[in-house]
């Protein structure tokens, strides 16, 4: 399944798209399984409530979290043996798993600014690895992820506020060129596979009429020793659970610096800004 081409594009530009992973009747199935779950009510890890007369969309139907630890259908697609295929040919080793998350992203809602989500999860040794999945077609116009190629080479970059009126997440990062990142245009059931370091992020969904849900998956390698507490407890491939110890959060950043190459992001700074998840 996991074929020279993906491995050598994972190291290149940080990301691999690997289409079809998941067959559309699967992601049919996801799909509407999460769509019974959200309307449903609020569940433990919710970001928020569930306030069916807000005005904003995100409020109407709020990204879940962490849904393997009570939905076993979220905890199967988590451990499954095509992911774990994947992430094993990309990086060599089966990986840890550590979370789940859904978003709905319906019509008008925000983005989500440009971020690394080791910023976040603070695996190491290593990286985390995510697993994308699309359960409808994502776009530009629905606001499919813009990733920034190479860019998983980078440091984990100081952070710098973010425009709250596209995005629902407050915190960004600076790029070295404003047009850096490209969009990733996918059909239901294509997983896109990227590095911890690797900037990403996405603008709003301005149609009318079009969600734009995604299945995550996050992991971290299998060398890991240490992850964010919120990541407890990370499970093996077969669904077992391990001990990890609980890495901390602050600790350098890079910051731009001009050079003769060109811009170049150096350890310079430290990060003061601290999340508890993505």
């Amino acid at each position: 399944m996991v074929s020279d081409s993906y491995k050598q594009e994972f190291e290149r530009d940080g990301y691999t798209l690997v289409r079809g992973l998941f067959d559309a009747d699967e992601a049919e199935r996801l799909r509407e399984h999460y769509m019974t779950l959200r309307k449903r009510g609020s569940y433990d890890n919710d970001e928020a409530g569930v306030n069916s007369g807000s005005r904003d969309p995100l409020r109407r139907y709020p990204r879940m979290a962490q849904m393997h630890r009570w939905d076993d259908m979220s905890l199967q697609w988590l451990i499954d043996a095509r992911i774990d295929e994947v992430m094993t040919g990309l990086l060599d080793k089966s990986p840890y798993a550590v979370q789940t998350m859904i978003y709905f992203k319906p019509p008008g809602s925000r983005g989500q600014a440009l971020h690394q989500d080791n910023f976040y999860l603070k695996a190491e040794p290593g990286t985390c690895v995510a697993a994308w999945m699309a359960l409808d077609r994502v776009d530009e116009a629905n606001g499919c992820l813009q990733v920034v190629p190479g860019s998983h080479r980078w440091p984990i970059l100081c952070t710098e506020k973010a425009d709250t009126t596209v995005s629902f997440t407050d915190v960004t990062v600076p790029l070295p060129a404003p047009d850096a990142a490209v969009p990733v245009v996918m059909e239901p059931g294509d997983v896109l596979f990227f590095h911890g370091a690797l900037v990403h992020g996405s603008a709003p969904n301005v149609t009318e009429d079009r969600f734009r849900r995604a299945l995550i998956g996050h992991y971290i390698q299998g060398e890991a020793e240490k992850v964010a507490s919120y990541y407890h407890p990370a499970l093996r491939m077969d669904g077992t659970p391990l001990t990890l110890d609980v890495a901390e959060g602050g600790g350098a950043c890079g910051e731009w610096t001009d050079t003769p190459e060109g811009p170049v992001a150096v350890l310079t700074g430290t990060q003061v800004i601290d999340r508890k998840h993505e």
